[in-house]
């Protein structure tokens, strides 16, 4: 399998380096964009759309640029390397996605110039209270009312910038138990819309999230994506999509803490001479960059197979890629904090700020355990 970018990817990557090189310069510059409103520069966003980063996945006739998941995880990779808090993966990897699987052309044509021209952002609100990591596990509900609209009602949890968002994308049940995979719909409703509460809050590696109420918030037949009640294959394929999108950027924070504790190591003295010189910590330091060379080999498996048109393999090698992903990430974590010392964890440093936004990308939807069962129940990576 050939890995080699293309002139036109090295061209993206290094632009899209360039950028949030220049904006990220140091952990303040990151501080002061989560203390905006939204939890993210606005304006660097737009920058984003300028740059077409936005346009990336989307199809030429909506002004998109019609490439696919390797653009993305360049563009992933260098979120992850400088930390970047802004809500790409929520609204291009995870909203756009279900829109291009599963919209209808009237609903592609509303929606998508405006991801792409950086007015619009998404959020996804799937996550329930009782529902851990099971798609299928959705409890709110949507009925139909005499004039043919849903109404919905119910709650959902940790939606990823949700409280910032402009549209929200609702998974709710309208037929079958609360774990049954038919009977899901997947419903477009506006965050301003009469019923939606939203309340904000930051999570631990910085980022925003909501807890998001609907006390009966009416959605039109037309705001809905695919067909009602067979939403579960849209929202595996788009939700699998987004994994892969985190495993590159898990590649990136791991990348630059590695290269951060090594720096360290040459720098930091004790006894007189440094702390690098000791054999032990070169031997973690070793041990760092093989679990780091390990997921990055899964990540580049998790983009090529991301298009599988078998959902079964591909859902596999997703599953495999999040185990790998979630165990380099604590390896190289752990480890950085150990030899860093007491800094390691402090607000001050970045380190420690890699070492949660890993953890946090490992438990996004399903940590590393949970994957392994799931690949164990499909009977591994040759069944």
């Amino acid at each position: 399998m050939d890995f080699d970018l293309s002139d036109e990817q090295r061209l993206l990557k290094d632009s899209v380096d360039r950028l949030l090189a220049d904006r990220y310069g140091d952990l303040k510059t990151r501080t002061g964009y989560q203390k905006q409103a939204e939890g993210y520069s606005r304006k660097l966003w737009q920058e984003y759309a300028d740059l077409g980063l936005t346009a990336i996945p989307f199809d030429e006739k909506h002004g998109g640029i019609g490439q696919g998941p390797v653009e993305t995880m360049l563009v992933m990779e260098a979120i992850g390397r400088n930390l970047a808090v802004e809500p790409y993966l929520a609204t291009v990897v995870l909203g756009g996605g279900l829109l291009r699987h599963g919209g209808s052309e009237a609903m592609q044509s509303a929606l998508i110039p405006g991801i792409i021209a950086g007015t619009l952002t998404l959020s996804l609100a799937f996550q329930e209270r009782q529902s851990r990591f099971d798609l299928s596990d959705v409890a709110t509900t949507a009925r139909r009312d005499a004039k043919g609209d849903y109404v919905l009602e119910g709650e959902k949890l940790v939606v990823l910038n949700g409280d910032s968002a402009d549209t929200l994308i609702v998974t709710a049940r309208l037929a079958g138990a609360r774990r049954d995979p038919d009977g899901l719909g997947l419903f477009v409703v506006d965050a301003k819309t009469d019923g939606v509460t939203r309340r904000g809050t930051a999570t631990q590696d910085g980022l925003r999230a909501a807890e998001v109420a609907l006390a009966g918030v009416r959605v039109g037949a037309d705001r809905v994506i695919g067909e009602a009640g067979k939403a579960l294959p849209i929202l595996e394929r788009a939700t699998d999509e987004a994994m892969a999108a985190l495993c590159a950027e898990a590649v990136g924070a791991m990348a630059a803490l590695n290269e951060l504790t090594v720096d360290y190591l040459k720098t930091r003295k004790q006894f007189g001479v440094p702390i690098g010189a000791f054999q032990v910590l070169q031997h973690r330091a070793v041990d760092m960059l093989t679990h780091l060379e390990q997921a990055r080999s899964m990540a580049y498996y998790a983009t090529m197979m991301v298009g599988e048109a078998d959902a079964r393999e591909r859902r596999k090698a997703i599953s495999a890629a999040k185990v790998q992903i979630g165990r380099s990430a604590r390896f190289i974590g752990e480890a950085s904090v150990q030899m860093h010392g007491g800094i390691g964890m402090t607000d001050e440093y970045k380190g420690g700020h890699y070492f949660k936004r890993l953890m946090m990308i490992d438990m996004l939807f399903g940590d590393a355990g949970h994957h392994l069962r799931l690949l164990a129940r499909a009977g591994g990576m040759s069944g």
